[in-house]
């Protein structure tokens, strides 16, 4: 979180492309920054709530994140748009302003979990950090073998989620190169992808509560499949905006519960869940590199970015089929 976040602050020197690598050194140091200490943040859900919370209590966190995120864009955005109300020279200084001010909400917000969620155990640093993370990740892997269950859920969450995270990764770049947005208008359906994310996130956290996690993942697929379906014939930016709302309401819902359906498929008397959540970030990771590379290279085929939309069917259909052969905890029992 401090390296994130101090990368993210230091995006402020990156004033043109004669300062790429402050840029390019800044951006990568806060994406490590946030994906490993997203890490050790998922693995802390099984430690600080009973099973019967988790659905709920994951669903919360996306959605305050959300909101969090909303609030600081907005109050960017109209420092970027509106620079004199705060006199500033130019929307330059005030897009510099606004990575300082991400750094220090990231940093500072992150101060109340430090000092609130329980106290790690004082062990002394292994020598080679590499090596032991290594053989952690290897040891969940054989652990794994045993656990039919959560080893099926992950096969399943490695294609949806290629899915899921092209999408949202890529969907900015549909939007430019397809519709010709300009960045107030990608900035506008960020906000979107985040307002109804929080409404999503809380949704099916509800419906998994009814009807239980296995069926409201299976529905939220069926929804990312008629998105890819859907914007294979989009051509119009308010069409798009449709569309955007549409994956905002299954974007914040298929984190939440793809999080806590992990978390209760891990083995009961796990003591390191960091380790298992480790395992599971990195099946995100690879995903995202599969999802994203097979997205550019039917792009190339094609010359087309509506045919590699298209294709993405294949992971969530892929994904759902997997997923039906999974059980899911439900109180003690299981529900298929």
């Amino acid at each position: 979180t401090t390296m994130g976040s101090m990368a993210c602050i230091g995006l402020f020197f990156f004033v043109d492309m004669g300062d790429l690598y402050i840029g390019l050194v800044g951006f990568i140091l806060a994406i490590i920054g946030f994906a490993g200490g997203q890490v050790f943040y998922n693995s802390f859900l099984p430690v600080i709530a009973t099973e019967d919370q988790f659905d709920r209590i994951s669903a919360k966190g996306f959605a305050m994140g959300y909101t969090g995120s909303v609030i600081l864009l907005i109050a960017n955005l109209v420092m970027i748009m509106k620079p004199e109300w705060f006199g500033l020279a130019d929307a330059g200084i005030a897009t510099r302003i606004s990575f300082v001010m991400v750094g220090l909400w990231w940093i500072g917000f992150a101060q109340i979990p430090f000092r609130r969620l329980p106290k790690d155990n004082a062990e002394k640093p292994p020598e080679n950090l590499l090596t032991k993370g290594y053989k952690e990740l290897q040891k969940v892997f054989q652990e794994l073998k045993t656990q039919k269950n959560t080893r099926h859920f992950l096969a399943s969450f490695f294609f949806y989620i290629s899915g899921v995270q092209t999408v949202i990764y890529l969907a900015s770049t549909f939007a430019t190169e397809e519709l010709k947005f300009e960045s107030t208008e990608l900035i506008i359906v960020i906000l979107l992808l985040q307002f109804v994310g929080i409404i999503g996130a809380y949704s099916f956290a509800f419906l998994s509560k009814i009807k239980g996690n296995k069926f409201s993942i299976i529905i939220m697929l069926c929804i990312w499949t008629a998105i890819c379906i859907v914007s294979y014939f989009v051509v119009s930016k308010i069409q798009f905006y449709y569309i955007a709302a549409m994956v905002g309401l299954v974007m914040g819902g298929i984190q939440a519960l793809s999080r806590s359906t992990y978390s209760k498929l891990i083995p009961e008397d796990t003591e390191d869940t960091a380790s298992y959540f480790s395992f599971y970030d990195v099946t995100e990771k690879l995903a995202i590199v599969i999802g994203t590379f097979s997205f550019g290279f039917i792009n190339m085929l094609s010359g087309g970015m509506r045919n590699s939309i298209l294709a993405l069917i294949f992971y969530f259909i892929v994904g759902m089929l997997i997923l039906m052969t999974v059980e899911v905890k439900r109180g003690k029992g299981l529900s298929r």
